[in-house]
């Protein structure tokens, strides 16, 4: 199973075929990557789209308890040169904590452990 982050759902969105698999398999998405995703959807394209896409994704949402976002406070600190956003610290944590792939394509995420980096 996959932990899809902000980078892969936009990659999803624009119909990019290297992440396309990743839509046909079952995945989760953390709520906070899912409000990210709908800003981007927001700011790039129109409300409309954005609702669209969150239509689309809330069945995959799931909460993240607080003991987890503290636990990527901590993660993003420990981690501070790679300037990690507090959204991408969210997916990389839950996904580490629940056993699932966290699928990016930041190259941030690149040598750390439990990522499928997929290069555009």
């Amino acid at each position: 199973m996959f932990c899809l982050d902000t980078y892969a759902l936009v990659e999803i969105a624009l119909g990019n075929e290297k992440f396309t698999k990743y839509s046909d398999n079952r995945f989760v998405i953390p709520d906070l990557i899912l409000a990210e995703f709908y800003a981007v959807q927001l700011r790039v394209h129109n409300e409309a789209t954005a609702d669209y896409w969150y239509r689309k994704l809330s069945a995959y949402s799931v909460s993240v308890p607080k003991e987890v976002l503290i636990e990527c406070v901590k993660f993003r600190y420990s981690n501070k040169e790679k300037n990690l956003s507090f959204f991408d610290a969210v997916g990389y944590v839950f996904a580490k904590r629940n056993g699932l792939l966290f699928v990016t394509g930041d190259k941030a995420f690149e040598d750390l452990p439990g990522v499928e980096f997929v290069v555009k």
